[in-house]
């Protein structure tokens, strides 16, 4: 196809980094740190300590970048620092994941230390790899480059989770003592993978001078951030489109999340074994590949993107709605491949959006926006659930009805994200 050829050894090198990063987020964040934490650096804990631990770590990491993530943007976009920042991001990230096979059997502190830390620089990551999207596509690529990253993300991630799952049980095939040995070595593997696919990006992009451009010494250039950090708050303001998105977006992208974050519990809480869960986000994350990339092929342009965004909103709709009333491990499987099919597509496009509405030269801070936004989403949706649980129960509600009605409250985000995100376009041609 015309737009494939179009794509350039700077498209697929900036796209890489999905792939280098995604490794993290599938392997560490959503299986093996939070069953090793509870198997081998809590061994004996109770489970509520343990969730507590885990969920203080995620809740810290949240928000640090939260705070950050504004500053670092704004910062970035002073002087074209974005690469040299989203390198130190990425070895300090990689190496605080692999030093995981160093920590010691009981030694949670240590671990949810190198967790945080590993976290934090796998989100300020991303703050500067959106950033450079801009330097890489011109607008009518925005959509196809940023659903290229995401699929190759959910490729590149899949691919070593898979691996990493073989290792893991099957230990004695690599010459390995024990599964626990296993796991250690998978920490390693995230850093190395992480820091290997990511070096294409550092090599072949070429980073957009601002006309900012100039050395100054950090403290100056901290302090110049910070100023215009309050400029550009006063800019999005101004900007119906842009703040109007923002608050669009993070309604909607919450009960993404949400659904992401909580479909292995609700799983767990209806009975379903561990080994099918995992299975079921192995075929996320291989579904996710096509689908992102398709989306981005399909959706072209502002008007096309702004189309694919309210597919995708409706059909998150419908799978919290068809969630909700999930009974069977079937049932699960058939939502893991919807949530595949709209879930690189939705974020993918909301990147490209996003990036196409944005004043020029201001990619950095406006970002720092963006995946701030991202961020503090993460916090409400649970707590939402929760909030929904505990009511269903007080009005005599059953614990499963309850568990399903909160479910379903996550819907309300896509109502409402829908709702508003129609309003930010309102005056916009496209």
């Amino acid at each position: 196809m015309k737009i494939i050829k179009n794509l350039n050894k700077a498209n697929v090198s900036w796209a890489l980094y999905d792939w280098a990063n995604s490794a993290y987020a599938t392997t560490v964040l959503a299986v093996f740190f939070p069953v090793f934490l509870s198997e081998y650096w809590s061994e004996g804990a109770d489970p509520s300590v343990t969730t507590s631990r885990l969920g203080a770590a995620n809740s810290l990491a949240g928000l640090i970048i939260m705070a950050a993530a504004p500053v670092l943007g704004t910062l970035s976009d002073i002087s074209p620092v974005k690469k040299k920042y989203l390198a130190a991001a990425t070895i300090t990230g990689a190496i605080s994941t692999a030093a995981m096979f160093f920590v010691p059997g009981g030694a949670w502190i240590a671990a949810l230390a190198l967790f945080t830390l590993s976290s934090v620089c796998f989100s300020a990551g991303i703050i500067f790899y959106d950033a450079l999207i801009n330097s890489v596509a011109e607008k009518k690529l925005l959509n196809f480059v940023s659903g290229v990253g995401y699929s190759f993300g959910y490729l590149g991630g899949g691919i070593l989770l898979a691996v990493n799952i073989f290792t893991v049980t099957n230990y004695e095939f690599f010459g390995l003592s024990s599964s626990t040995e296993a796991v250690k070595y998978v920490f390693v593997s995230v850093g190395v993978w992480w820091i290997i696919f990511a070096v294409p990006l550092f090599l072949n992009v070429k980073e957009k001078h601002s006309n900012k451009t100039g050395k100054l010494p950090f403290i100056n250039t901290l302090t110049s951030s910070l100023r215009q950090l309050k400029i550009t708050l006063s800019q999005i303001k101004e900007i119906r489109s842009v703040w109007l998105f923002l608050i669009a977006y993070w309604l909607y992208i919450d009960g993404v999340d949400t659904i992401i974050r909580m479909a292995m519990d609700f799983g767990l809480s209806i009975g379903l074994e561990r080994n099918s869960l995992i299975t079921a986000l192995l075929i996320t994350q291989f579904v996710g590949f096509p689908s992102a990339l398709i989306t981005g092929i399909m959706f072209k342009g502002g008007k096309g993107a702004r189309t694919g965004i309210f597919i995708t909103i409706c059909a998150y709709f419908m799978i919290t709605v068809l969630g909700a009333m999930m009974r069977s491990e079937l049932h699960f499987y058939m939502l893991a491949v919807s949530v595949g099919l709209v879930q690189g597509g939705i974020q993918a496009l909301s990147r490209s959006y996003y990036a196409s509405i944005i004043p020029e030269n201001k990619e950095g801070e406006f970002f720092g926006f963006y995946n701030m936004i991202g961020k503090f989403a993460v916090i409400l949706g649970p707590l939402f659930i929760a909030g929904t649980n505990i009511t269903a129960r007080q009005f005599g509600f059953s614990q499963d009805t309850a568990s399903r009605c909160g479910v379903l409250s996550v819907a309300v985000f896509f109502i409402l994200g829908g709702i508003i995100f129609y309003m930010s376009g309102r005056d916009r041609q496209g």
